[in-house]
């Protein structure tokens, strides 16, 4: 009997501390959804100007489970599926989806698309590099049934427009270039050469300070969109030392560490004091960080990390990208010719956005500089000063010629293209120009 109480006794403990241990244990709150990354699969041989380093897999959380082998047509890339009963929007990176840059921005702008617009599956294939290799990649997409499809990069213009053509109830969104046919391939950038105008002042003034009144810009192709970054980095630079001068270096290429680490360091090595950069990675911010100079990041706002990052103009996807897939869900937006400035909320100056402090390489800058420039940035976030306004005359380039008159200013037409422009789209003043206080020559049109 007592042997019997004791095992009941026993018992009745084990069963409670069962029931405790189960009330204690904390519910596992789901992880917001995330971009559906395709398995990873040996990429092809990229032309070098673009060729993006091996990178490692996708986190776990954002892994998709492995698909099967794709088409011949998909050139060697897994292309993800869609998810039945919802919209389904994909996006074409030109480099890994991690890369501390431009990839980065464009893929948390997905992101952010996923987690803020409903009835959404968003997927993303990253490091496709351009020419025939995309178009199969836009082609793939296409035949699996996606509704909406952004690409990434400058060069994925061409392919998308082909594509485009063959698919008329799919919407193809290029990011940067020139094109559109106006139905379904819609082209879409942002005014970024106001970040780029402010960031100039910056470092202007930071040059000046330091007593050596030498920028260097690190650019990548010779398209019109790098000549009118360069240009504006100069013409804000001026705004606060008009004595400094920027030098140049072609890079040939969007993402490239290593070749993006050595242009670098030849601009400062050749006596740069603040180096710019147009292409993907912050290395430009790690070798000022060796120089003892200063370097000035571009694309993705969590790129200015290391205590010689100056600044960095970014972009602000999201919200963006939201609103164009909103508007194609309910049939309001119409793919065109769409360029966003400040105020769309998709740009922004790392060290002057709400929540963000000033870097340690400008809080000894002049307090009227810092003033102009928060001053000036208000009025971009409301619409006051647009890009337009950057390219006022008067305006002279380095050879001492007037390329826009006083009272005159330039159009989007001119900012986008070398003479003479497009059919129809032709510019007047155009993009084929460098700014006074630019030391280099001008790229040869063609190469």
């Amino acid at each position: 009997m007592r042997f019997q109480k004791t095992f009941r006794l026993l018992a009745l403990v084990l069963v409670l501390s069962m029931l405790l241990a189960a009330c204690a244990q904390p519910t596992q709150a789901p992880a917001p959804e995330q971009p559906a990354a395709p398995a990873q699969t040996e990429a092809p041989q990229a032309p070098a100007e673009t060729e993006a380093p091996a990178q490692p897999q996708p986190p776990a959380e954002t892994e998709a489970p492995a698909q099967p082998q794709p088409p011949a047509e998909s050139g060697g890339f897994q292309i993800p599926d869609i998810e039945e009963g919802k919209f389904n929007v994909a996006m074409v990176l030109i480099g890994p989806h991690d890369d501390g840059g431009w990839s980065q921005a464009h893929y948390e702008g997905l992101v952010y698309v996923q987690q803020n617009v409903p009835n959404v599956h968003t997927a993303y294939i990253e490091n496709v590099p351009e020419g025939a290799d995309s178009e199969q990649v836009f082609r793939s997409l296409s035949r699996k049934g996606f509704n909406l499809i952004f690409g990434t990069s400058f060069g994925f213009m061409d392919p998308m427009e082909i594509v485009a053509d063959e698919f008329p109830d799919v919407v193809y969104i290029h990011i940067s270039g020139y094109k559109s046919n106006q139905t379904n391939f819609g082209n879409l950038f942002g005014a970024m050469e106001n970040m780029k105008y402010l960031a100039g002042m910056i470092a202007g003034a930071r040059a000046k300070l330091d007593g050596n009144p030498k920028l260097g810009y690190m650019a990548t192709f010779p398209i019109p969109e790098e000549l009118r970054l360069g240009n504006a980095i100069a013409l804000g630079m001026r705004k606060t030392c008009p004595e400094c001068t920027m030098d140049v270096r072609w890079i040939n290429t969007w993402h490239d560490p290593v070749i993006e680490k050595e242009a670098a360091a030849s601009l400062f090595d050749a006596g740069s004091q603040v180096v710019f950069t147009g292409a993907d990675t912050p290395a430009v911010a790690d070798v000022a960080q060796e120089k003892g100079k200063w370097g000035v990041t571009y694309d993705w706002a969590g790129s200015c990390k290391v205590e010689r990052c100056l600044t960095a103009p970014y972009w602000n996807w999201g919200p963006v990208y939201a609103k164009i897939t909103e508007g194609v869900i309910d049939g309001s937006y119409k793919p065109g010719w769409d360029y966003f400035d400040a105020d769309s909320g998709g740009l922004g100056l790392y060290g002057f956005m709400e929540g963000q402090e000033l870097t340690p390489g400008m809080k000894d800058l002049p307090e009227d500089v810092i003033s102009t420039v928060r001053d000036l940035l208000a009025k971009m976030l409301a619409g006051q000063f647009t890009r337009f306004d950057v390219f006022a005359g008067p305006i002279k380039d380095n050879q001492g010629n007037v390329i826009v008159p006083e009272g005159e200013k330039m159009q989007q037409s001119d900012l986008d293209q070398f003479p003479p422009g497009a059919p129809g789209l032709e510019c007047k003043y155009c993009m084929y120009w460098w700014a006074e206080g630019i030391t280099a020559e001008l790229p040869s049109l063609g190469q």
